[in-house]
């Protein structure tokens, strides 16, 4: 039995003498880098608008009644003196007849008493009465004419109906806008800007265009901002004039307009690669060893480059690009080729 005890021992010694009691050694873990300064951005600013014409005016009748006729949709491109819309002309010609009829009866009369007062038999005061009955009849004709005119609305100039604002058979009055025509010429972009570019952007800074069919880009100059704030949105309303617009430039279109920084380009780090730690963001920066070690930075913006890196990073530092949830403070790597 004691031998047996002996035996028992004497082999478990031997293999814990045999057993290695550190783990063996483990590759470096690959990861994909990238060297800080080779992203950078130049911290403008860039806001999304729509292409409008710079001049949109609304048109309307100068008499009020029925629409009879449209002949015109949103889209159609129309020339000086089209025919755009009528109203039902029945009421207008009946008052261009009754006017017609007036005068008709203020002429006879100023002619009879004109004979009268030749023969001294009326004052020359009732000859006056008729005469400016005569004149007023005479106007009144004329009105009437014109509102005859006035049922047909015809296009004052050239450009794309951008909006249809009646139906037919729909009662309007006067001066209700009934299209509203985008006129030929000058194309601008309408964008919102923020309070907090209110004092870097300026009426007549040059902004780049870019529409977001196509990809063209255009030299823009801003030409209008407004100076009161949307009491929804808490926005300013601005215009951007489009320098060398071409045809390729349709109304309703969705650009893009840029305005470049003020200030020297800034680095820019892709999102991939920022750790949040915390509430404040870092990143992994490999070491001459392959090492790794954690680093706060400070963003100061996200733009399409990547994530604006305002301090904790300087240019040439390599930095982990992608795989950051993966790494231990002071582990090895190893850098994709």
């Amino acid at each position: 039995m004691r031998n047996l005890a002996l035996t028992a021992l004497t082999a478990t010694l031997t293999l814990c003498a045999c057993g290695d009691p550190t783990p063996p050694p483990t590759d470096p873990m690959v990861v994909k880098a990238l060297i800080v300064g080779q992203t950078v951005t130049d911290a403008g600013r860039s806001y999304s608008g729509a292409v409008h014409a710079r001049y949109e005016i609304p048109l309307s009748f100068r008499i009020g009644g029925k629409l009879l006729e449209r002949r015109v949709d949103v889209g159609a491109h129309v020339a000086v003196g089209d025919l755009l819309a009528r109203l039902d002309p029945a009421d207008v010609a009946l008052q261009a007849a009754q006017a017609q009829s007036q005068l008709a009866l203020a002429r006879a009369n100023v002619k009879r008493y004109r004979d009268l007062r030749a023969k001294n038999f009326v004052s020359a005061a009732a000859l006056d009465a008729k005469e400016t009955a005569f004149k007023a009849a005479e106007s009144q004709a004329g009105i009437a004419v014109n509102q005859t005119a006035y049922a047909r609305l015809t296009a004052d100039r050239a450009g794309v109906v951008a909006a249809v604002l009646a139906e037919p058979g729909q009662v309007v009055a006067t001066g209700q806008p009934v299209l509203r025509l985008a006129q030929d010429g000058e194309r601008e972009v309408a964008i919102d800007l923020p309070e907090s570019a209110m004092s870097e952007i300026k009426v007549g800074d040059a902004a780049t265009v870019s529409l977001w069919a196509g990809g063209k880009t255009y030299r823009g100059r801003v030409r209008q901002i407004s100076p009161l704030a949307d009491a929804a949105t808490r926005t300013f309303a601005a215009r951007v004039s489009l320098l060398d617009a071409d045809a390729a430039v349709a109304l309703g279109m969705t650009a893009n307009v840029r305005f470049a920084g003020s200030g020297p380009p800034r680095l820019a780090v892709p999102l991939a690669a920022v750790f949040q730690q915390g509430d404040r963001p870092a990143v992994w920066v490999v070491g001459k060893d392959a090492t790794v070690s954690l680093r706060p930075i400070t963003v100061t913006a996200y733009a399409d480059a990547g994530a604006v890196v305002g301090a904790g990073l300087v240019s040439g530092e390599r930095i982990v690009a992608a795989g950051v949830h993966k790494l231990t403070n002071g582990q090895k790597v190893r850098i994709a080729q």
